[in-house]
């Protein structure tokens, strides 16, 4: 008779999990880029930090996406407390990235370099936890727009830059350091903020730097226990102007705002977004009244920037997710990864990720040059390339990735299927293709010269490779069509993207990788799906470019 509690099978051919590593020194590709950007100097901050990372943190983004945010609206006494309570993995994930300085490097030691290596810190973080970067790139990004008004950004500025992590809900002006959210969309406009209703009343005095109240609404607030956020609202007719509003009054009071819910989101779950009402909340007036757009810009350029970097870094662990499962799974008698369609396959995805990394890299290299205008010009146009082109690819890389790993990728205690759920956020938010497109046309209308700047920089591959050449002769014939320059938008705009990552890899990277993407991208094959490489690329170099360089 049969035992009713015998084995029925062993365990095998199944890999283990990528874990307990050294981020940072198991991607080589990762250290090529710092390194190319002059990052070098910040390789013990690096290793630290991507130990931390494929670690503890690891486990902590697994926690902070399965325990997630919880409102609390009311107290237990029936006061309006307006509080949201994250899992306690969710503080230590943001007090680690706040202490090594996530938020404040380039703005602290800004050596040549740091916005290189604070873009690494933030590809890391998002190895452990894409939806608590959300928080952190905001306060990141805030500082230009804070900055454009003196009494407030001498308040507030110490505290953003001081490394100081305290999750705690109180007043600002008890803590250490503080974090900064953003609140512009509404539901009636969306993109369009100049669609806006929230009004604001000067309190006492009107003018920059002046305190008024606020009333009206937020479609989304993202991080709405940030210590303060800025906001868009209109100070009289066609005056739509910034604010900083803190959730806590100068007195010690809570701030009048008001969270209805949050979201239940596709992704991103980690972090909060909630929907708020502003009734009468005090706000700082940052800079002059209708100047609010060009202020509040200055913080979304940033954000965007965080878009290109949180999709390049989808990318960068989805195919090394892949890489590392198929490389210890045989079938057929080989090895998966070795296996010839596998193969191209996973270096298919490998170019993708470097060539997106690459151009995300170039970007910061180009804001550690505030004081040249060729690479100010550079930013202005390629960041809306960057935002359109990455944050788009990385949702089809996500699942391919996903698909390399089979069923075990689909499931939810897997993190393919976290940067599945995670990658179409950085395409929606912040603007959306369309409006990168437009923002694009605007530039360039607007400044020809910034047009000028980036097809310079295009041209300097030219001589580097024909087939490159051919495609740049072809954006210029593009670009002359001034009569439907919005109707073919998005081809413009993905032909330049594409000449873009070509021209870097070209100009500053690996000589076979470039080579390689060009091949691969710049044919006319007709072919879109990821594994369609001519057999002529050295795939398997490709691939173990991209192994994590990790003791199993």
């Amino acid at each position: 008779m049969p035992l009713m509690n015998a084995e029925t099978h062993q365990v095998f051919n199944q890999p283990k999990a990528l874990e307990n590593y050294n981020a940072y020194r198991a991607d080589e590709v990762l250290q090529y880029w710092q390194n190319r950007f002059a990052g070098e100097w910040g390789t013990q901050l690096l290793t630290e930090f991507g130990k931390q990372v494929g670690n503890e943190l690891q486990t902590a983004g697994f926690l902070a996406n399965k325990h997630l945010p919880e409102l609390q609206t009311h107290s237990r006494f029936g006061e309006r407390i307006d509080q949201v309570d994250y899992h306690p993995s969710y503080h230590q994930l943001m007090q680690h990235a706040i202490s090594q300085g996530h938020c404040s490097l380039p703005w602290t030691n800004a050596q040549h370099g740091s916005h290189v290596v604070r873009a690494a810190m933030a590809l890391l973080h998002t190895h452990a936890d894409p939806g608590s970067g959300c928080p952190l790139t905001m306060t990141f990004a805030s500082i230009p727009a804070i900055s454009v008004q003196p009494n407030v950004a001498k308040q507030w500025l110490p505290k953003i830059l001081a490394n100081h992590y305290d999750g705690a809900n109180k007043p600002w002006f008890e803590k250490q350091g503080v974090t900064i959210g953003m609140a512009m969309t509404e539901k009636q406009g969306g993109s369009d903020v100049r669609a806006n209703t929230t009004t604001a009343t000067a309190i006492d005095k009107s003018g920059a730097g002046e305190l008024y109240a606020l009333v009206g609404h937020k479609w989304f607030c993202s991080a709405p226990m940030s210590d303060a956020f800025l906001v868009l609202a209109h100070t009289g007719i066609n005056q739509l102007s910034c604010f900083l509003v803190p959730r806590f009054c100068q007195d010690g009071s809570k701030n009048a705002i008001l969270i209805q819910r949050l979201k239940n989101k596709l992704g991103n779950q980690s972090n909060a977004s909630a929907e708020i009402e502003f009734r009468g909340a005090q706000g700082w007036l940052l800079g002059e009244p209708g100047r609010g757009i060009n202020t509040i810009i200055q913080m979304v350029a940033l954000t965007r920037y965080d878009c290109m970097l949180g999709s390049s870094a989808l990318m960068m662990q989805g195919v090394k997710e892949a890489i590392w499962h198929t490389s210890e799974r045989s079938v057929f008698g080989k090895s998966l990864h070795q296996q010839p369609l596998m193969l191209n396959v996973l270096a298919d995805l490998a170019l993708e990720a470097e060539a997106a990394l690459a151009i995300a890299m170039r970007i910061a290299h180009a804001l550690d040059q505030p004081n040249d205008e060729n690479q100010a010009a550079l930013v202005r146009s390629a960041t809306a390339i960057g935002k359109y082109w990455i944050c788009k690819r990385a949702i089809q890389h996500t699942y391919e990735a996903m698909e390399c790993v089979g069923g075990v990728g689909y499931v939810q205690d897997n993190v393919l299927s976290r940067l599945y759920k995670e990658a179409p956020v950085n395409s929606i938010w912040e603007g959306s293709g369309n409006v990168q497109c437009l923002d694009l046309l605007r530039v360039f209308n607007r400044d020809p010269d910034t047009l000028k700047v980036l097809l310079a920089e295009l041209e300097q591959a030219r001589k580097l490779n024909q087939q490159f050449a051919t495609k740049l002769d072809s954006a210029y014939l593009m670009l002359a069509n001034k009569a439907d320059l919005e109707l073919h938008a998005r081809r413009i705009i993905e032909t330049l993207a594409l000449l873009w990552q070509g021209a870097t890899l070209l100009i500053y990277g690996d000589e076979e990788i470039a080579k390689a993407f060009i091949k691969a991208r710049f044919s006319n094959t007709g072919f879109h799906q990821y594994g369609t490489l001519p057999s002529d690329i050295d795939m398997a170099k490709i691939v173990t470019r991209f192994m994590p360089k990790t003791k199993r």
